[in-house]
């Protein structure tokens, strides 16, 4: 007995030493785990690039590449495509986070019965209209043309304008003068083709809000794709003539093609391609979309309408100005998750399905970002992808790789000014609070919540600022939309769509 009670002891101690030592041991092995992970995927990487050596300019030996240096950056072969799912879809197939998405749902459900109800009491039935829908998507066929016209545009012109200047730059005298001049008319088709056409029709047509974004971010769009079709390929044509090769490597227009409708801004000839395109996926992708759309209306009709649409009454004051941000917050967060839902993966998966487009990392996990800059590369990796390749490095290939400081400044400053002109335009007027959030706040938290800061607290503090940064967003900007509606201007000036009105409106009822 005494010696089985000393096993049953021994065993208990090492039991207890057992679950002592399981913490560390898991954390040991979930580290090995992950480094041997990332390695697999690098050398995955590797390979993928090394085998699609057709999508670079990479006809030129590496010497030849040092020696053209002064015709593109250096490479690091730029973004690499490989065959990889959306994230979203990896997690909704664990069970606890499809709860969150369920939870979302549920809360759209309140809100829809919360209207219907709110309706019914006071109007005796069920209001089943959606008046908000139809004025802000109105003038349909004026959006639908100016679309199409921006479309073949760049379908024709920036694709001829690169075929003719390629054909002739070999057997050119006058490569200098050839390339200016045709670089000159690409840059007059950028902005006045595409910069100040779709504006006019916007501001002259009196395009209501949501149809405006839909032509000013069509616009952006196909403005950066452009960009990126030129640069991916003048440097392989000055590469092929200095290699004295026979043939010039010149895009099929079904490749250009290709790439204006797939779901990234770097152009390349070739990229990865699934074997079959699920219908049904697609289907239900465009019903997440329409369903967010139909969020999105629930959230302006019961949070943001009753709550501005009486705020010219009241004097602009600080505690008014506080208590407007805070109660702007639930609407701006879920705006935010609405935006990134339904563009940034139901969206952009839904055309990357037909298409058969294997790159799904539209996105990153933004969510667990310690760091403004981290959160910066992993909400929108379809726009960081081109700021980064042909704004951030395009500037230290120019001016030298000590100006990184400059460098980001400067693509702080296209980013900022490229969302309030889309805000500008689709608003109506002029009102720089994202700018100012981008130029100021943003450049601040990106230099203090840097990539060093991994605790949770830091999360915490970059949740806690988003959140009051879109709070701000739908208040300012929802305040200066009614001032404008009720306290209007007859014979504006210019200056009179710059200056605030919600500062010196206040409606007498």
């Amino acid at each position: 007995m005494k010696k089985h009670r000393g096993d049953l002891r021994a065993r208990g101690h090492f039991k207890t030493q057992a679950m002592q030592l399981k913490p560390a041991f898991m954390k040991e092995v979930d580290s090995h785990f992950t480094e041997f992970v990332n390695n697999l995927v690098a050398k995955s990487a590797l390979l993928d690039s090394s085998s699609s050596a057709s999508l670079f300019p990479a006809s030129c030996s590496e010497k030849e590449l040092l020696k053209a240096k002064t015709l593109r950056a250096p490479p690091e072969h730029g973004k690499v495509f490989t065959a990889r799912r959306s994230l979203l879809d990896e997690l909704f197939e664990v069970s606890h986070i499809r709860t969150i998405y369920h939870m979302f749902i549920a809360l759209l459900i309140v809100f829809i019965l919360s209207t219907l109800l709110v309706d019914f009491i006071d109007e005796g039935r069920l209001v089943l209209g959606f008046d908000l829908l139809v004025f802000v998507f109105g003038k349909f066929p004026v959006v639908f043309c100016t679309w199409l016209c921006m479309f073949c545009a760049t379908v024709i012109v920036p694709y001829n304008l690169f075929v003719r200047w390629a054909q002739g730059y070999c057997s050119s005298s006058h490569r200098a003068v050839r390339s200016l001049c045709y670089g000159m008319l690409f840059t007059l088709f950028q902005t006045a083709g595409l910069g100040l056409g779709p504006t006019y029709v916007a501001v002259s047509y009196a395009l209501p809000p949501a149809s405006r974004f839909i032509v000013i971010l069509e616009q952006v769009r196909l403005v950066m794709k452009a960009h990126s079709f030129i640069r991916e390929n003048v440097p392989r044509v000055l590469c092929s003539v200095k290699d004295k090769s026979s043939t010039v490597p010149i895009p099929r227009i079904s490749q250009y093609l290709y790439f204006l409708f797939a779901p990234t801004l770097i152009y390349r000839d070739n990229y990865p391609r699934n074997p079959t395109i699920r219908w049904g996926y697609v289907a239900t992708k465009f019903a997440q979309v329409l369903g967010s759309l139909f969020y999105a209306y629930y959230i302006f009709v019961r949070l943001c309408i009753p709550q501005f649409r009486n705020s010219s009454q009241e004097t602009f004051n600080l505690r008014g100005l506080v208590l407007c941000i805070f109660n702007s917050i639930l609407p701006g967060v879920l705006i935010l998750f609405l935006v990134f839902f339904a563009f940034l993966h139901c969206w952009l998966n839904a055309f990357a399905e037909m298409l058969r487009f294997a790159d799904r990392m539209f996105y990153k996990d933004w969510w667990n970002s310690t760091s403004y800059a981290n959160y910066y590369r992993t909400w929108n990796v379809v726009v960081h992808d081109w700021l980064y390749y042909y704004a951030y490095r395009d500037f230290l290939w120019f001016f030298g790789k000590k100006f990184k400081a400059a460098a980001m400044l400067s693509v702080f400053t296209v980013s900022a000014a490229v969302h309030e002109y889309v805000l500008s335009i689709c608003f109506g007027f002029f009102y720089p609070v994202l700018f100012c959030l981008f130029m100021c706040f943003g450049m601040v938290f990106n230099f203090i919540l840097n990539d060093r800061r991994k605790g949770p607290i830091w999360n915490v503090i970059m949740w806690t600022s988003l959140f009051l940064g879109q709070g701000v967003i739908i208040c300012l900007y929802s305040q200066e939309w009614y001032a404008r509606h009720y306290c209007p201007v007859e014979n504006p000036t210019f200056l009179d769509y710059l200056k605030p009105r919600s500062w010196s409106c206040h409606m007498k009822m």
